[in-house]
């Protein structure tokens, strides 16, 4: 141990002082500039400061570095890190034990020789993980939740597979998520999580949880890609999850959230992947798994559909009448014996039967439907159904042919041209996310929009005028379709800034608006909606300072692959201001080429204050 602690200083001087030349390779710096190693400031989360040379830590938590300039100076840290590796001592406040993913690292690094030390703690947490491989779970949005509109990411940590499933699902996970109060609103979750009003925390769970979260409850099908890491990166992953496990880290929704604490943690296990270099502005999961599969980083992937995308399934095989004889026993109208059911080939029974019966258990499980109904309802179902030998049970979901990450880009540049009321325009419009209803469906989900900070700018030909034409905040949009088991609500809400007429004169005014409904579907490709809207507008333009309308928008939408067309009527009494009946028929639609590029075309016939007006507009989405 003397020996050791004379080599120590020596170690920090040549590590941190002296300008020995190594190869000039990319993370092979000079040892004098080993703070500069991209390694050590991906493992203490540093990131380049947007003015100046400098950097600055993503950790938020004085805890996580061992020098108090650590925050600012990755020298500092460095330093700090050879220091605090060197002293004697044991027991998990070392910092060996705090630290061993940097331990791991600069061990490989300087070739550093250090006595064996005890870290209980570590050690117990780690052999309780038994991870062998590690895989990327991707849980698909959510859209009747702010804090899922985008989807989750988290990983799991597989152990070794000597047997089935069960393993699997006992395997522990790790998530990164905002540490919310239990009593915030969705809406206050929202407003926080975008201007960072919480600490995110990094948390490990049982597979099995998440699952009856994700996929029993909130309806969300699961994506599981198991990642190639070796067993050195697996280790070298788990530890840097143990050195942020309980520290502080600020959650923002639209960058630093979930998909990005992960990146980092990847990037950690395998040096030079870099995937915390695609996030630009913003890190959506379906992006960031995207990325993770585009390094080449995934071996294979698997499809767990949620319990309603099963349940959907095995009703969508039925013919049209047996489905309506297996509402009918759901809700109580028909017994599971009666002559109804019975008189049915028993083939046909047994799939109404297994269906009817999946569908109670999703209910009272996700819906909270009375157990004194259907406790003895299942009950009587399994009776019916044992008696019928030789009939496979329902076969699962097939697993759809286009992936969530395989869907278009999120970020979309469009170019157009058209006409408003006889003046020809040219307009640019800027999405930095996500996907409206009439972008390619592939890999989203039908019915829903979710578009953030969307900009259309216009430059009018007849006098070259530039005008902020919109600028949307956030625009969301459910249309989920209804049916004798699924009685989902239709709705949309949205705000930001718009161009309104004023009668006299088009002026840019702050909105908020939103609407709630119904939809039907109608085959496979088409569906109708009518929603109930409201509006409200405020600025000094307007003789009150603010309007508000109630209004409806009724329209259909198909959609498929190759091209998707929304067509309809709205209407709007304004009522405060200047009481004025706003009408509106509109046909928008989007020619898809491939998942890169949309031509789209739009048109609207307007009748407000008592004149009409056209507006056609088309042009080119591309996304990116």
């Amino acid at each position: 141990m003397g020996n050791m602690l004379r080599i120590g200083p020596a170690l920090i001087w040549l590590a941190v002082s002296l300008p020995i030349q190594a190869a000039n390779t990319p993370g092979n710096l000079p040892t004098s500039e080993l703070h500069l190693d991209p390694a050590w400031l991906t493992l203490v989360h540093y990131q380049p400061d947007t003015f100046g040379d400098g950097y600055t830590s993503q950790a938020d938590d004085q805890a996580f570095f061992l020098s108090n300039d650590g925050k600012h100076s990755p020298k500092a840290e460095l330093e700090a890190t050879l220091q605090a590796l060197q002293k004697p001592g044991d027991g998990d406040d070392h910092a060996r034990c705090r630290f061993p993913a940097r331990e791991t690292w600069l061990r490989q690094k300087l070739n550093l020789s250090l006595p064996e030390i005890e870290c209980p703690g570590y050690e117990d947490w780690s052999a309780t993980l038994n991870t062998e491989t590690v895989t990327l779970v991707f849980a698909a949005s959510y859209l009747n939740s702010p804090s899922s509109m985008f989807g989750h990411t988290f990983l799991r940590l597989d152990p070794p597979q000597d047997d089935d499933e069960t393993n699997l699902l006992l395997a522990n996970t790790i998530s990164y998520a905002a540490d919310a109060a239990a009593h915030d609103s969705e809406l206050l979750f929202a407003y926080k999580g975008i201007f960072g009003g919480y600490p995110g925390i990094t948390t490990v769970q049982p597979y099995y949880e998440k699952i009856r979260l994700y996929s029993d409850i909130e309806h969300r099908d699961l994506w599981e890609y198991k990642l190639n890491l070796t067993q050195d990166e697996v280790d070298l992953l788990i530890a840097h999850a143990w050195e942020i496990r309980d520290r502080n880290f600020d959650y923002y929704f639209l960058d630093e959230n979930c998909a990005y604490r992960l990146l980092a943690l990847i990037d950690i296990a395998r040096a030079g992947t870099d995937l915390l270099g695609e996030v630009g502005t913003h890190a959506i999961p379906s992006d960031t798994v995207r990325w993770v599969v585009d390094k080449d980083l995934v071996s294979d992937v698997f499809y767990r559909p949620s319990a309603a995308t099963a349940v959907a399934y095995s009703l969508s095989t039925l013919p049209d009448n047996h489905q309506t004889l297996a509402a009918a026993i759901a809700n109580g109208y028909v017994a599971p014996d009666s002559d109804e059911v019975t008189s049915i080939p028993m083939e046909e029974r047994a799939h109404v039967l297994d269906a009817t019966y999946d569908y109670v258990r999703y209910k009272s499980e996700a819906d909270g439907w009375p157990r004194e109904i259907a406790a003895p309802l299942s009950h009587d179902l399994l009776r019916e159904r044992s008696q019928i030998r030789g009939v496979a049970a329902p076969e699962a979901p097939p697993e759809p042919r286009v992936r969530d990450d395989q869907g278009h880009d999120t970020f979309r540049l469009s170019i157009g041209a058209g006409q408003q009321a006889h003046r020809e325009f040219t307009q640019l419009t800027l999405r930095p996310a996500y996907h409206d209803v009439l972008d390619p469906p592939a890999g989203y989900r039908t019915g829903a929009q979710l578009q953030f900070l969307r900009l259309d700018a216009r430059l009018y030909h007849d006098n070259d005028e530039l005008q902020l034409e919109q600028l949307t905040g956030v625009e969301i949009r459910s249309l989920s379709p209804r049916n004798a088991f699924f009685s989902p609500l239709s709705w949309q809400v949205g705000f930001g800034g718009r161009r309104t007429d004023t009668g006299s004169d088009r002026v840019l005014t702050p909105y908020l608006e939103g609407g709630a409904g119904g939809s039907w579907r109608f085959g496979q490709q088409t569906q109708a909606f009518a929603i109930a809207t409201a509006d409200l507008e405020i600025d000094d333009d307007l003789r009150r300072g603010y309007d508000a309308a109630p209004g409806a928008d009724i329209g259909v939408m198909h959609q498929n692959n190759r091209f998707s067309l929304l067509a309809g009527a709205k209407t709007k009494a304004w009522i405060v201001s200047s009481q004025h009946r706003q009408d509106q028929l509109y046909a928008r639609g989007n020619w898809h080429i491939g998942r890169t590029f949309s031509l789209f075309a739009e048109f609207t016939r307007e009748d407000h204050y008592d004149r009409y007006q056209s507006t056609w507009h088309a042009g080119l989405h591309a996304y990116f």
